[in-house]
């Protein structure tokens, strides 16, 4: 599987992000995508959203800056600052996991 994605549209003003963990959960293959640029702005997102919906394309797309940090980014960090974020577990077969 690609480790690393573009989506189309922007998270929290983001769009780069790469493949942490695969699980899987009420037998559907879930997948733990984590921003490139921030930790804290992650999606979980199924197999067929992930290979199917036409939502993400595989590797990272050069984009200019204006389109790959959005000011909903901005927006997001002046707003969040940290609050209300899960913890990510990594799984131990992850190529994410250096402990």
């Amino acid at each position: 599987m690609e480790n690393f994605w573009t989506y189309n549209k922007t998270i929290n003003g983001l769009r780069h992000f790469v493949l942490v963990n695969e699980t899987k959960e009420q037998g559907k293959i879930t997948f733990l995508m984590v921003s490139v640029l921030d930790s804290e702005i992650y999606i979980k997102t199924t197999y067929e959203e992930l290979i199917n919906s036409g939502n993400w394309h595989k590797g990272w797309i050069n984009l200019p800056k204006l389109q790959s940090i959005t000011e909903e980014y901005v927006k997001y960090k002046s707003i969040s600052k940290g609050e209300d974020i899960d913890e990510i577990f990594i799984n131990e077969d992850s190529l994410f996991n250096i402990s």
